[in-house]
């Protein structure tokens, strides 16, 4: 079996991607609480949407694996990583399901449907954590806090996208 030699362009790109979204996130734990527990914007969850639909799911899922276990060590609360864990790979499934039938140019429609699922990711993990279903009590919440914030992070993934186009022709 022979070894083929990692592309540095590719790892500088992923190395790059996840400081980006580690940053992020740790500035976006730094902003105040929403009145939902469990609900923010998730401006991380931008760089997972670029990424699938660009690198593909391989190097999002490794952007994502990093950027969740860094997060938690850098923000120093482990249980950070179950929730984000399970929400952003929840997350990461439904968008490589649904990119084999949406294009490019769809990415602001399908962020809100992964960021709910992120969401239902995080209600699981909680679930799994206190031993109780009663955290559902929040999914309603969570599910209008979620297509909100998805919308979002969809339209900036896309504008990244088409700006990042524009600059590479």
């Amino acid at each position: 079996m022979t070894h083929k030699p990692a592309d540095p362009r590719r790892l500088a790109r992923l190395a790059l991607l996840t400081a980006v979204a580690l940053t992020i996130f740790l500035v976006e734990a730094q902003l105040p609480v929403l009145p939902i527990p469990g609900a923010k914007l998730g401006l991380a969850n931008i760089v997972t949407v670029y990424a699938v639909f660009v690198l593909g799911p391989g190097d999002a899922l490794s952007i994502l694996l990093v950027r969740v276990f860094l997060g938690a060590v850098f923000s120093g609360q482990m249980s950070t990583f179950f929730y984000s864990l399970s929400g952003g790979f929840l997350c990461w499934v439904v968008l490589c399901v649904l990119r084999r039938f949406f294009s490019q140019k769809q990415i602001w429609l399908l962020s809100p449907v992964s960021a709910v699922f992120h969401n239902l990711g995080q209600l699981l993990a909680a679930a799994a954590l206190l031993q109780s279903w009663a955290v559902f009590a929040w999914l309603p919440y969570l599910l209008i806090a979620g297509i909100a914030a998805g919308l979002f992070t969809g339209l900036a993934a896309q504008f990244l996208l088409e700006r990042l186009e524009k600059i590479q022709k």
